[in-house]
């Protein structure tokens, strides 16, 4: 592969863009933070990416060191990518854009398209703001999605996943589109939603109270 361009300045922040300032590859990263993620599954997720830039990016980001490409075992025999510990370095670089990025969001848009599991990382930042710890399984209107809430920095599992939750969640959460978009705006706090019982919660541990008791 041709060497990558460089802003060639003796800058961290320009090194970290020289790495991860393309278009698509920071949306990338976003979706391989669910896990291994198959090239047609993360086309279908990114839409708007071509197949020759999407091909690229994962070129770029195997020879950077942020993700690596395997091959599961039968029966999946399906080649996937993921995260390597460089790259899930960069959930709390997301989550610090996307909490800068709120302002922007305004009313969804009629060509905005939408992924349930888009909620995940602005969901986890709400709550971690709480204090939760646990696993949360998700009920939106656009679909259902999970988060590890207060996961240890040395935990390789996935900070959310499509679907219902892979193990007995400790709390389950039901929001409306209107809730669930003011609280990805940050219109609407997570807490103040649930004080105001517009969140529906089940679960019967500490986990679930607490998220009751807002």
């Amino acid at each position: 592969m041709p060497p990558r361009r460089s802003y060639d300045q003796y800058c961290s922040a320009a090194r970290a863009l020289d790495l991860v300032g393309d278009r698509w590859t920071l949306l990338i990263v976003r979706e391989l933070l669910a896990g291994p993620r198959r090239y047609t599954d993360l086309h279908a997720d990114l839409p708007g990416v071509s197949t020759d830039v999407l091909a690229s990016r994962l070129k770029d980001m195997e020879r950077d060191g942020l993700a690596t490409r395997r091959r599961l075992p039968p029966p999946g025999a399906a080649t996937v990518y993921e995260l390597t510990e460089r790259g899930r370095g960069l959930l709390p670089v997301l989550q610090a854009f996307g909490a800068w990025g709120e302002a922007e969001l305004g009313e969804r848009r009629p060509t905005d398209a939408v992924r349930a599991h888009w909620f995940a990382l602005p969901l986890l930042r709400a709550l971690e703001g709480l204090g939760v710890r646990g696993l949360v399984e998700v009920r939106l209107e656009e679909g259902d999605f999970h988060v590890r809430a207060g996961k240890e920095a040395a935990d390789t599992a996935p900070v959310y996943g499509d679907g219902p939750a892979p193990a007995p969640a400790d709390a389950r959460l039901t929001l409306t589109p209107p809730v669930s978009e003011a609280v990805a705006r940050g219109t609407l706090s997570l807490a103040a939603a649930l004080r105001a019982g517009d969140i529906g919660v089940e679960g019967e541990g500490p986990v679930a109270k607490a998220l009751r008791e807002g």
